[in-house]
């Protein structure tokens, strides 16, 4: 039987660790996954909308292999400010791609950000967006444990119809790897199906780890109907951000294809995905502690599937973890018919 890391969150995997922090006042929030030691990296962008930082270094075919950290904001283009902070301390830990002598390193750190500009909170910040405050302190808050649901870049998502939040898992694999999955879910489309209290990802469920409940197949699928998505397809306005992390050693090809192979993940947590108002990424990391069993093509092509499988549970519990807020219901109160 198929069983999560001790925590269930991405930090099973060794050689990660996340640190979050929010603002209530404004609404928003900021998540950092920081690499103990330079971790090789790869990213897949399926939204139509997306905002971003560093993509391009990760290309295969580039010269910059590992990344220092991955940071996943709210705040829409103001939330990019948050990766600036964070590499200019970890800069000053001496932490980066080393330039030269007299020329202080140059930290590699992707991010993403999700939009959350219009759930309601006061965004008045005048020419002092809080990102970079926000990234230093999910920066220093690194540890292996770490909140779900309204923490983090989740703090301010809205998932559909639902609050959305920031959710993560993680799978023991038969030879002792770990792979892992942190999602900060708000989508545009529906985490739950149409008439039902029970989530897309439920098949994927682990020991009840987001409510067990399962669907009343009476219903036939309806492949228009989207359930609790949100009433209005704004452009640039929903986005899922998804992190999948591993304990093998992989070249950058490799974990570009573990992170177009993680992105199924998202198709089995959350209808529509992908669509042109969305925002959607996913980074795979490899901290190259184990070797790739042979023959790798085989073994990646079950690491990714289970990536997969892993990332869809993440974005339920996310979802399933977060508290009612911004005048959007909650899972949990949804099921208590609030």
């Amino acid at each position: 039987m198929a069983k999560p890391g001790i925590r269930n969150s991405l930090t099973d995997v060794p050689g990660f660790l996340v640190g979050q922090a929010q603002d209530a006042a404004v609404g928003t929030g900021t998540t950092v996954i920081v690499c103990k030691r330079p971790a090789v990296c790869a990213a897949d962008v399926r939204g139509g909308g997306p905002g971003t930082r560093e993509i391009d270094l990760l290309a295969p075919e580039n010269l910059v292999e590992a990344v220092d950290a991955i940071v996943l904001s709210g705040g829409s283009v103001y939330g990019l400010g948050a990766a600036d902070a964070v590499t200019a301390a970890l800069g000053a830990q001496g932490r980066g791609y080393p330039i030269g002598p007299g020329a202080p390193p140059a930290p590699i750190v992707p991010a993403a950000i999700l939009f959350d500009l219009l759930n309601g909170a006061d965004k008045a910040w005048g020419d002092t967006p809080p990102y970079a405050r926000l990234g230093r302190e999910a920066l220093a808050a690194a540890s292996m444990d770490f909140a779900l649901g309204n923490a983090g870049a989740g703090y301010g998502a809205l998932a559909g119809a639902l609050k959305g939040g920031l959710g993560s898992a993680s799978l023991l694999l038969p030879d002792g790897a770990c792979i892992g999955a942190l999602a900060a879910v708000n989508s545009y489309g529906s985490v739950i199906m149409p008439g039902e209290r029970a989530f897309w990802a439920w098949p994927f469920e682990i020991d009840g780890e987001f409510g067990g409940v399962r669907p009343d197949f009476a219903h036939p699928a309806d492949a228009l109907d989207w359930g609790l998505s949100k009433a209005q397809a704004m452009p640039r306005a929903n986005t899922t951000l998804g992190v999948v992390a591993c304990d093998y050693a992989l070249t950058p090809a490799q974990a570009k294809r573990l992170a177009v192979m993680a992105q199924d993940g998202l198709a089995r947590a959350i209808r529509p995905i992908h669509a042109p108002f969305d925002g959607d990424v996913v980074f795979a990391l490899a901290s190259g502690a184990r070797p790739l069993p042979e023959p790798a093509p085989r073994a990646l092509a079950i690491l990714g599937a289970a990536a997969a499988d892993v990332l869809a549970r993440a974005v339920a519990r996310g979802v399933f973890e977060a508290a009612s807020l911004f005048g959007r219901l909650a899972y949990a109160d949804l099921l208590r018919g609030a």
